[in-house]
C-alpha cells in the first residue's frame, strides 16, 4: 500500500484543529488537502496554520474537488447526516463524528445511500483504536474479572458558553448525544452485546433546553448492565469501572486518553480494600485519532469493510432514542 489519502475537512470545528487535523498529519496513510468553512477567512487561517493546500468558502466547492479520497465531517450534529450524504454523492467516503444522526431513522437513511454507493462511511469513536480498550476487553475474554456483570461509567465537563453548539439543542446539542454516546458504544464493545432495554433521568438546562445532566441504566441480555452518568455542566470527570465475579477493571482515562503519555488499566481481584490484589497494565503512548484515520485510510485504499460500519452506529443511535424516550415518557424503553 504506497499512496495516500487526500482528505478534506468540513468545517473548522475545535476538534478537527485540537485532535484530528494533527493526527492526519503525522499519520502513515494520509495528509489534509482541503478545508471548508462557510467562513472563507477562517478556512484560510486554518489552512495557513496546519500547512492546508486548499482553502474553501463553500463546502460544496470542496466536495466537488477531484483532488479530494475522502471527507472528514466535524461539523454539527444536525448536518451529520446530510453533509455526509452530500459527500457521498460526490463519490467521497467519510469519516463523521459521532453522534453520527440524530436519531437511528436518520442513521438508516445514511446507510441506504452508503450501500447504494459502496463507498466507506465510519463513526468517529476513536477511542476503539486505543490499545487500552482492546485490551480491556481482552482481560475480559480471558476470564481475568470472572464473569462481567456490570460497568459503571462517568463523563463530564463544564461548558455553560450559549454559542457552543453543544448548548443549542435545535441542532443537537446536550449530554447524552455529546458524551452519554461513549458509555453506550464502549459498554456494549465491551459486552459485545446489545441493550434489551434502557431507562433514564434526564435534566434540562432552564435556557438552553439541552440536556445537561443524564443518568442512564442500559440492561443487556445475561442480566449484565451499564450504568452511567453524563453532564455538560458538572466538574470534568472521567471514568469507567468494569464490575465482574472475581474482579474488577478501571480505566482512569478512558476517553480522551493523551497522544503522548502512557494510560493504565488497573485491575483488582477484590481480595481487600486496600489494594492488595491491585495491578497496574501500562499501555505506551497511543493518538488513537491517527490511528482512526490510518485504520479508516486502509479501508478506502484497500477496499476491504471497515472493522466497525454503519450497522454498529445505528445500533448506538437506537439505545440514544430508547433513552431520550424513556426520560420524556418515565419508563422502560427497547432499543
Amino acid at each position: 500500500m504506497t499512496r495516500t489519502i487526500r482528505w478534506g475537512i468540513l468545517g473548522c470545528a475545535g476538534i478537527a484543529a485540537k485532535a484530528v487535523i494533527p493526527a492526519i498529519q503525522s499519520s502513515r496513510l494520509g495528509r489534509v488537502e482541503a478545508i471548508a468553512s462557510r467562513d472563507p477567512d477562517r478556512a484560510t487561517a486554518m489552512a495557513a496554520r496546519f500547512g492546508i493546500a486548499k482553502a474553501y468558502g463553500d463546502y460544496e466547492a470542496m466536495l466537488a474537488d477531484p483532488d479530494i479520497d475522502a471527507i472528514y465531517n466535524p461539523l454539527p450534529n444536525h448536518l451529520h447526516v446530510p453533509m455526509t450524504i452530500r459527500a457521498l454523492e460526490q463519490g467521497k467516503p467519510v469519516l463523521c463524528e459521532k453522534p453520527i444522526a440524530l436519531d437511528a431513522a436518520q442513521a438508516m437513511k445514511l446507510a441506504a445511500v452508503q450501500e447504494a454507493v459502496g463507498l466507506p462511511v465510519a463513526e468517529a469513536f476513536m477511542v476503539r483504536h486505543h490499545p487500552q480498550w482492546k485490551k480491556a476487553r481482552a482481560l475480559i475474554a480471558e476470564g481475568r474479572l470472572g464473569e462481567v456483570r456490570a460497568i459503571q461509567t462517568i463523563f463530564s465537563y463544564y461548558l455553560d458558553d450559549p454559542q457552543n453548539v453543544r448548548n443549542q439543542a435545535d441542532i443537537g446539542g446536550g449530554g447524552l448525544f455529546d458524551v452519554g454516546c461513549y458509555a453506550i458504544n464502549t459498554a456494549r464493545f465491551l459486552f459485545d452485546a446489545e441493550p434489551l432495554r434502557a431507562i433514564a433521568l434526564m435534566e434540562r438546562d432552564p435556557v438552553f433546553g439541552t440536556d445537561r445532566l443524564t443518568s442512564g441504566l442500559l440492561a443487556f441480555p445475561g442480566g449484565r448492565q451499564l450504568a452511567f452518568t453524563c453532564s455538560t455542566q458538572l466538574a470534568l470527570t472521567q471514568k469507567v469501572t468494569v464490575l465482574g465475579t472475581r474482579g474488577r477493571l478501571d480505566i482512569p482515562v478512558p476517553f480522551n486518553a493523551p497522544a503522548d503519555e502512557p494510560t493504565v488499566l488497573v485491575l483488582d481481584d477484590g481480595r481487600d480494600l486496600a489494594g492488595g490484589g491491585r495491578e497496574e497494565i501500562a499501555i505506551g503512548p497511543v493518538d488513537q485519532y491517527r490511528e482512526q484515520a490510518d485504520a479508516f485510510a486502509e479501508a478506502v485504499l484497500s477496499g476491504k469493510p471497515l472493522e466497525t460500519g454503519l450497522d454498529d452506529a445505528i445500533a448506538n443511535m437506537r439505545a440514544i432514542d430508547a433513552l431520550f424516550r424513556s426520560a420524556a415518557h418515565g419508563r422502560w424503553e427497547a432499543p
